[in-house]
């Protein structure tokens, strides 16, 4: 079942997020134990303004346990969206200069699909594909007519999957080091209609 993400989901949201920490290699995680990044995250997930706050948020919930998270937002909040986690690090002692996300990813007029993954015990069953339809859904929904995202260079059975239901490469982009093609897809009521089916 997919239910927009709640409070209560926050350290299960920030334990898969984790993946994605790690692939992007962004410097804070060397900086700040694993354990005390990932209670700092889900403390600021209870901002509904933070990147990966709760109302920005959807889950797939399989036999009680979250399979799979996705976040995304309008471009137009890009600048403001790590704010509440940068306060978090401030209240924890640490220096306000220090960011975990340090380069801008959204394009403009855009939705931005921040972030999906999915637990690894559930992988292959659809569930991406599931909270991607629907993350596209919330984007229409709130009046954006493209969604866009980055999908890293290294990983092009990723780049295949979103080829393949009409994500284009429109840029390129360098994202804490890595590269990566930032992809985009037009989105239309129609579309929408046939997904509701």
């Amino acid at each position: 079942m997919i239910r927009i993400a709640s409070q209560k989901d926050a350290k299960e949201i920030a334990s898969l997020l984790w993946e994605i920490f790690e692939d992007m290699e962004l410097s804070l995680l060397k900086k700040i134990p694993k354990n005390t990044l990932l209670e700092m995250v889900a403390e600021a997930v209870a901002d509904p303004v933070y990147r990966y706050g709760f109302k920005r948020g959807i889950v797939y919930e399989l036999d009680g346990e979250i399979a799979g998270v996705c976040f995304g937002y309008k471009a137009v909040d890009e600048p403001v969206i790590d704010d509440p986690f940068m306060e978090i690090l401030v209240n924890n002692g640490y220096d306000n200069n220090e960011k975990l996300f340090v380069d801008k990813e959204a394009l403009p007029d855009e939705w931005y699909l921040d972030s999906i993954v999915v637990n690894p015990t559930y992988r292959g069953l659809g569930i991406g594909s599931a909270l991607l339809r629907e993350m596209e859904q919330m984007a229409l929904k709130a009046g954006s007519k493209r969604i866009g995202l980055n999908v890293d260079i290294a990983n092009p059975k990723a780049k295949k999957l979103y080829s393949s239901i009409g994500y284009t490469k429109v840029a390129e982009l360098v994202l804490s080091g890595h590269r990566y093609e930032h992809l985009c897809k037009a989105l239309s009521n129609t579309a929408a209609a046939v997904v509701q089916k």
